[in-house]
Parts: C-alpha cells; sequence; structure tokens
C-alpha cells in the first residue's frame, strides 16, 4: 500500500471509451491509441479506463490490462492514468488493483460491488474499501454511480473512508447536487471529490468539485475544459454560456442515448468510437442524426 499522492486531481479527466475491431470484436489498439491522444491534446488532465463508458462490464480482466499497458506511455507524469477496477468479490478488486498497478496505472476507481444490493450496508462498504486499500499498491478513489448499482455512497460513509491513507479521492456521477454537497464536506487537501456528471458540472464546480471525470468530453473534450478553465479564471458569464452547450450535449447524448450514442459521437468528431460490444446495439440512423445535429448546434462536428 502507498501513501496518499502528491499529485492532486483537478480539471478535467476522460474517461475513454473502448474500441472494438469491426470483424473480430476484439479491442482495437491503434483506435484507443489514437483516442487518448486526442483526448490529452485536447487538454484533459488524465484519464480513465475500463471505466463504465469503458464498457468495463463487458470486459475481461486480461482487457483491463491491455487498456493500461497501450496508454500508459502516452500519459506523462503530469497527468492522470486511471483504471477502474470494481468487481463483486472484495478479492477480485484487490487482484485487479494489483494487476492495474503493476501495469502502471497511477490510481484505481472502485465502484461498489452491487449485486447483493440489499447486504452492502454501510459496515460491509466499509470493510470492502477499506480491504481494497489496505492491499492496493496505488491510491484508490470510491466510485458513486446509482444508475447502475441502484444505491448511493452515504455522506457519513465517504466521511469516514476519506480519513483511510489510501482513499484519496472520489468520482460522484449522480448528478444530485444536494448528495454532492454532502460529499464535498469531506473534501480535503488529501481527499478530492470530482463531479461524473456533464450535464451538472459548472455547479459541481461552484459548489467546491475540483474537477470532473466527464464522458461528454470524449466527444466535446476542448467545450469541457473551456468550461472549467472559465470558472477557474473568474468568468462566470463565459463559463455558464459554455456549460449551456455542454449540458445538452450531455443529457440529450450521454443520458439519453448511453455507450452507443457517445461512441456514434465520437465518430461525428472525428475520433474512433465504433459499435458497443454486444448485447449493447449501435444507435439507429434516426438517433444518429439527432446526434449530428446537437453537435453542429454546440459547433463541436467535424467538418465534411
Amino acid at each position: 500500500m502507498t501513501t496518499r499522492s502528491t499529485k492532486f486531481f483537478a480539471g478535467v479527466l476522460s474517461p475513454v471509451a473502448t474500441p472494438f475491431d469491426a470483424n473480430t470484436g476484439d479491442v482495437a489498439p491503434d483506435a484507443f491509441r489514437t483516442n487518448v491522444r486526442a483526448h490529452l491534446e485536447q487538454g484533459a488532465s488524465g484519464v480513465l479506463l475500463a471505466g463504465s463508458t469503458g464498457e468495463a462490464a463487458l470486459l475481461v480482466d486480461a482487457e483491463r490490462d491491455q487498456l493500461v499497458e497501450w496508454a500508459r506511455p502516452l500519459v506523462s507524469a503530469e497527468q492522470w492514468l486511471l483504471a477502474g477496477v470494481g468487481g463483486e468479490s472484495t478479492r477480485h478488486t484487490i487482484a485487479r488493483a494489483r494487476s492495474a498497478a503493476a501495469r502502471g496505472a497511477d490510481a484505481v476507481l472502485v465502484v461498489a460491488p452491487h449485486y447483493y444490493a440489499s447486504a452492502m450496508t454501510n459496515e460491509a462498504l466499509s470493510a470492502h474499501y477499506r480491504a481494497v486499500a489496505d492491499a492496493s499498491p496505488i491510491p484508490v478513489l470510491l466510485y458513486n454511480i446509482p444508475k447502475y448499482t441502484h444505491f448511493a455512497l452515504s455522506p457519513d460513509l465517504v466521511a469516514e473512508l476519506s480519513a483511510h491513507e489510501n482513499i484519496v479521492g472520489m468520482k460522484d456521477s449522480s448528478g444530485d447536487l444536494p448528495m454532492l454537497r454532502g460529499y464535498l464536506a469531506s473534501q480535503s487537501g488529501e481527499f478530492t471529490v470530482l463531479t461524473g456528471n456533464g450535464g451538472t458540472f459548472l455547479p459541481a464546480l461552484e459548489l467546491g468539485a475540483a474537477g470532473g471525470i466527464l464522458a461528454v468530453s470524449l466527444f466535446a473534450g476542448e467545450l469541457s475544459v473551456a468550461v472549467y478553465d472559465a470558472i477557474r479564471g473568474g468568468d462566470r458569464a463565459r463559463a455558464a454560456a459554455l456549460h449551456e452547450q455542454l449540458a445538452h450535449l450531455s443529457n440529450d447524448i450521454v443520458g439519453g442515448l448511453g455507450v452507443p450514442g457517445i461512441k456514434a459521437a465520437m465518430d461525428a468528431v472525428g475520433l474512433r468510437g465504433g459499435a458497443p460490444r454486444p448485447p449493447l446495439l449501435p444507435v439507429k440512423a434516426a438517433q444518429r442524426q439527432q446526434i449530428m445535429s446537437l453537435l453542429e448546434a454546440a459547433g463541436a462536428a467535424r467538418a465534411a
């Protein structure tokens, strides 16, 4: 186990999509590297691999390891390389954390076990996260995403876990600002709270979130970073105008169409999205046109 990192999470981090070969269905390394380079060039302060947007639930462990190996040479020492490692058992989560560390990840993001949701009391979750943090060679971030886990991490639990020397922060993707405010009460120089919701990115920053791990940044990276830079620079009016565009893209594409929509939007801006892995289905033609219209309105579509 390490002690807390000296690097501070801030800015926009991109939860990288996982592209697949259209013929074999295997993860496509060249497309993946192209996307990682593009996100960092657009101003991302780091990347997250094997997150929800990266179709983590549809990847085998060997593929998760490959993603870290492929990304590590592309991410500088000043940037973050995060890996999603959450599993249904504490043992499996620890094994994934150790494997990600061995391949060069800087920190791991751990979604709560949720198959046995009714058994995931604060006591059970505290024991799980503490065991993972004790065993992980690299820092741990908590991950709150009620959309998929069907429960939320309680602010009391987060406050307790924030004192652990190897738990350095959390990602809250709920989009629930009162809930986020509860988490922010635990934020300190040693525990960072990031939002995972692009639709509420600006108000989250104004409440005190240090940044965001935003799916919308995969196809609107420069716009996402511009919102962050504007609010940090004290230009609230510019930040609000930019965020209005960002929120539409996040709510309608990320929230409305999910991973298939995100990948289609990446295709539309010249990146490598492609089809999702089954059982997810690609967007339909009408949805693809809707995505293009939204991107054109925001000035984010690739020129023909």
